[in-house]
């Protein structure tokens, strides 16, 4: 007896690790975020620029493969003429290339602003995935603190403007010449001491989540997570004398005033050519915005912010979300860093053998829409669907796509019901799913009498939450009227009036 043919197996739907997808209510709510900051860049002068999502993984710089390693952080594949490519890692690097490339067809200083995916090959966790949306904005060929100033003024702005109320929000303004003054104060220069610079300035990045003297230990010999020695895992300190410690803490410890920190810094970095450069650019960022109406609790100095990325190499920015909200559980949430940005002279420059001077700000999209989900900020329900025109009798088809066609030349959304009309309440319910406004319905007897049906699905709705009795519901017959044919643009249309429906 032959084998029976094997059934070929089905190939198992499965989104990769680190991805998402997303529906309509989290497109429109991107749209909606996208827009605004948009305005806000636009209202600034910048102008918009798109870079493709792929490059020469030699043009994003520290994060070039090695060829035992060659997705290391980025994901990335060689070419037919086997040169590496990498998808985008950040906007910044793409928009440094760029510049390079058209250096001399664009205006000095130039501004623009992009928004993308970009991508990170590491390893995916809550709130961590491998595909986000960021939205930068650049000066590049201005190396005046006034270029600074203003990207701190607009980031600022863009909270607003997205509803996040003052207060709520704080942008936090360093300078890695005063980071970089401080290591040279307490004797960290030099390649020799690359990897306790580091320690330091990861132990200087805790003052946010740590009192100072749980960062003091990570600045000395290390600190316990549980707070007694042996309990909870140990990390290793900068092994720093306390002395050296107490001038780290003294120059970064928060306070209340910018003057008090611009005088600290001032004091401890005295001997220090970069820490006073930097002092004193923080210095004139700082009366820039105050002359432009910005207090403290918008824009604030703060030399505790470190930034990540290694290219930066003057003022660094911060945009903190104040607001504690609780997660879908009950738990406390705190957002903290929503963007940031700063100054990076090396980036274009590393194309061009000169000095470009060039400052940026960025915004983590995906993690501020989250964010302002929570805080209620953003309308995440599904944008309203069209208007659907169903199908009564089969061989009047004509008839009703001249409907839609109607409504679609009017400006108002319209589809015509392409599935099985064979039963009514199974196009009522597509019209349901779909968020329809309304529908229209035309039998053969309102046809005779020069007439249609419109059904206000949101009126009805609103009547079906408030009837008890199935029999009451049948005989009112909510929210479902006739008008003349010639009529329906207009009686459409004042259904959407009503119900304040918009789209896009």
């Amino acid at each position: 007896m032959a084998d029976k043919p094997k059934k070929p197996q089905k190939l198992k739907a499965r989104l990769p690790r680190g991805l998402e997808d997303r529906g309509p209510a989290a497109i429109n709510a991107t749209r909606q975020m996208v827009e605004k900051i948009r305005a806000v860049y636009e209202l600034y002068g910048f102008e918009p620029v798109e870079t493709p999502a792929m490059e020469y993984t030699d043009a994003l710089g520290k994060f070039l493969p090695d060829q035992d390693r060659p997705n290391e952080g980025v994901f990335s594949f060689q070419d037919d003429d086997e040169q590496w490519i990498s998808l985008r890692y950040d906007l910044t690097a793409p928009l440094a290339r760029y510049v390079a490339e058209n250096f001399d067809a664009l205006p000095k200083p130039y501004r623009s602003y992009r928004f993308g995916y970009v991508f990170r090959n590491e390893k995916p966790g809550p709130g961590r995935f491998r595909q986000f949306m960021q939205f930068d904005a650049d000066t590049v060929g201005s190396a005046s603190p006034a270029a600074d100033a203003e990207i701190c003024m607009m980031a600022a702005d863009t909270m607003e403007a997205l509803g996040v109320p003052r207060g709520a929000y704080v942008v936090k303004v360093n300078n890695r010449k005063v980071l970089d003054g401080v290591l040279e104060a307490i004797g960290l220069s030099g390649e020799e001491n690359a990897a306790r610079r580091l320690t330091v300035l990861r132990a200087i990045d805790k003052l946010d989540k740590f009192p100072a003297d749980e960062v003091r230990k990570l600045l000395g010999p290390g600190r316990w997570d549980g707070g007694e020695e042996g309990k909870g895992d140990f990390t290793k300190g900068a092994d720093l004398s306390d002395a050296d410690a107490h001038i780290v803490l003294a120059v970064t410890e928060k306070r209340d005033d910018w003057r008090e920190a611009i005088a600290a810094a001032d004091i401890y970095l005295a001997k220090s050519e970069v820490g006073q450069t930097g002092v004193a650019e923080l210095e004139e960022i700082a009366k820039l915005v105050a002359a432009s109406g910005y207090g403290e609790d918008r824009i604030r100095i703060d030399p505790s912010v470190v930034r990540g990325l290694e290219y930066y190499t003057g003022p660094v920015y911060e945009v903190e979300l104040l607001l504690d909200t609780k997660d879908e559980k009950g738990r406390p949430v705190r957002f903290g860093s929503v963007g940031g940005g700063g100054r990076y002279d090396g980036l274009v420059s590393r194309f061009r053998g000169e000095p470009v001077p060039a400052t940026g700000f960025s915004i983590g999209v995906s993690r501020l829409q989250a964010a302002l989900t929570m805080l209620g900020q953003l309308d995440t329900r599904a944008e309203f669907g069209p208007v659907v025109v169903t199908v009564f009798d089969r061989d009047r088809v004509a008839d009703y796509q001249k409907m839609v066609a109607a409504l679609r030349q009017a400006g108002i959304r319209a589809e015509l019901y392409l599935g099985n009309p064979k039963n009514m309440g199974n196009q009522l319910k597509y019209a349901d799913r779909r968020n329809s406004p309304c529908v229209i319905i035309q039998g053969s007897d309102e046809k005779a009498r020069g007439e249609v049906q419109i059904k206000d699905l949101i009126e009805g709705a609103k009547a079906a939450a408030a009837i008890a009795s199935n029999q009451e519901w049948r005989e009112t017959r909510p929210a479902q009227f006739s008008c003349a044919e010639a009529d329906l643009v207009a009686k459409v249309r004042e259904v959407l009036a009503r119900h304040d429906v918009k789209w896009g």
